[in-house]
């Protein structure tokens, strides 16, 4: 547990850094939309944290999107370019997933091509992990990505991306989200937690309770940060 949402930030990019350090050849990042991660993009956009990234060798992909055009506010994406990819990053290794298909599961199919052309391969392997870190959230209902309580999205194990035609929480448009086989093929999964509107959530999932969230485990490690608020603790 940490104090606030700030030191989450913070400890999130310390890890992301370390996992990009560990990998000397070709580091996969899965960035994670909503507002939960903000603070973290902007840490890593500032010059501090920006000198200590090997931008030209790392690739940045995203956990889920919402099916809506890339100028588009609501656009995960999007965000994440506009606070730093966009400064930082080579356009070529930035993977957003092509929401101008004529589906979701046409950009579904589309993105797990892209996928399996850097991975080097159709099928996963739990031995060799696809992306170095996993940025996770945690929804009001237990949802992560765009992986919701009750869909059979989350039973899904051969494709590594599918449509969502329906969100249970606002945006209410159609998502397309990584599957739990694939989020799961990662070096570290790291979820953000932060403010007491998540706490009622937090303890469920911490609890075991069946929802999304803690379905989710990388083959390698999960880690939790949370702070004080989202924990229901003094810190």
């Amino acid at each position: 547990m940490l104090p606030d949402a700030q030191t989450v930030a913070a400890e999130a990019a310390a890890h992301l850094i370390a996992r990009i350090a560990g990998n000397q050849t070709r580091p996969a990042i899965c960035l994670t939309g909503g507002s939960g991660p903000k603070a973290l993009y902007a840490l890593l956009g500032n010059s501090g944290y920006r000198s200590r990234i090997a931008w030209d060798r790392v690739h940045w992909f995203i956990g889920d999107e919402r099916f809506v055009s890339a100028d588009d506010p609501r656009n995960n994406m999007a965000a994440a370019r506009e606070i730093f990819l966009d400064r930082c990053a080579p356009p070529d290794n930035i993977h957003p997933i092509p929401t101008d298909a004529r589906d979701p599961d046409a950009a579904a199919r589309l993105y797990e091509r892209d996928l399996q052309a850097f991975y080097g391969a159709r099928r996963l392997d739990a031995g060799r992990p696809l992306f170095d870190l996993v940025l996770m959230g945690l929804g009001p209902d237990g949802h992560t990505a765009s992986l919701f309580p009750g869909d059979t999205a989350l039973t899904e194990t051969e494709r590594w991306v599918i449509g969502v035609d329906h969100a249970h929480v606002e945006p209410f448009v159609p998502r397309v989200t990584l599957t739990l086989p694939a989020l799961a093929c990662s070096r570290e999964m790291l979820f953000l937690v932060s403010g007491e509107a998540k706490r009622d959530i937090l303890s469920k999932v911490m609890a075991g309770a069946d929802l999304p969230g803690t379905r989710a485990r990388s083959n390698g490690v999960t880690t939790w940060l949370t702070d004080a608020a989202a924990a229901g603790r003094t810190a």
